[in-house]
């Protein structure tokens, strides 16, 4: 008898874990919780009662707050959208001149609901991008750019802190033709509205060249070479006086923030690039990478 129950027991057992191994697993959000509460605020950089619109930097610092957020979405208006997961970020508006903005931020909560605030500023950017630059840049409406690849230095990299644009004296600078297919097929384009607004677009054909340091950073993995990377459509680009070592000996003192990844002709992880000359027919510009070294591109108008 105790025999009979030790293996009914047994039996018991044996089919309570053949059964509970042949349930699926549930998995659940917990309570789903819309973000509530939501406010945003927007100060711009300098205003005061002599500059209502700002000090002409273009900077304002938006705090967006709430209850059950998770992350914020955030639209600025000028065609630029980030995810902020803090809800705070210093933003710096491009369009020289004073134009209106309005700011829509969407708070994500749990399963991806959503609560949705907007401001509106209006901003000042005293900034005017040099008449010659832009119109070498955009040849006063659109241009199409690709890598010079027919140059000594078209690709380069040099320490973070040698201010000079000689290939002849950088750690490294390629020769002509030697780098990979996919870095020499991107175009480039850039183009101007009639405000003198400037935006970016890459067709890189489905693959971007990136350096080993950066490709964590367009979500792929790898050693230097060719990626499928998103280069994320057209961009407005945001210019300003650059605050790098260089002189007006050897750069224009000009640079551009990519919105996005910032890739232009290749990757490094850079997103603000200084234009150290500039022609009708070429442009050199310098960035420097995730990895902290400054790295060197030569674009030519595409032939």
């Amino acid at each position: 008898m105790i025999k009979n129950f030790i293996k009914s027991t047994i039996l018991l057992v044996a089919t309570a874990i053949s059964f509970s191994s042949c349930k699926k697993d549930e998995f659940s959000f917990g309570t789903i919780k819309v973000p509530a509460n939501l406010a945003v605020t927007a100060v711009i950089e300098g205003k005061d009662a002599t500059n209502p619109n700002g000090n002409g930097t273009g900077k304002v610092l938006i705090t967006v707050t709430s209850s059950f957020a998770l992350n914020y979405k955030i639209d600025f208006g000028d065609g630029t959208t980030e995810m902020v997961p803090t809800g705070v970020i210093t933003y710096r508006y491009g369009t020289p001149g004073t134009n209106d903005y309005v700011i829509t931020i969407n708070a994500i909560g749990t399963g991806g609901a959503t609560s949705t605030i907007s401001t509106q500023v209006k901003v000042f950017v005293d900034f005017v991008i040099p008449a010659p630059i832009l119109q070498n840049l955009t040849d006063g409406s659109s241009k199409i750019w690709v890598t010079d690849n027919d140059a000594y230095g078209h690709f380069g990299v040099d320490d973070p802190n040698r201010f000079s644009a000689d290939p002849g004296v950088w750690w490294y600078a390629a020769g002509a033709n030697t780098r990979e297919a996919c870095a020499y097929d991107d175009e480039i384009t850039f183009s101007k509205d009639a405000n003198d607004k400037v935006s970016l677009n890459v067709n890189n054909k489905g693959l971007s060249f990136s350096i080993g340091a950066s490709t964590a950073f367009y979500g792929v993995s790898g050693g230097d070479g060719c990626y499928n990377i998103n280069t994320g459509g057209t961009k407005v680009l945001i210019f300003s006086n650059s605050s790098s070592g260089y002189t007006t000996s050897n750069s224009t003192k000009v640079q551009f923030r990519v919105p996005g990844n910032g890739i232009v002709n290749f990757g490094t992880g850079g997103t603000v690039y200084e234009i150290l000359s500039i022609t009708a027919t070429q442009m050199k510009l310098r960035t420097i990478g995730i990895d902290g070294n400054q790295w060197f591109g030569i674009l030519k108008k595409k032939p």
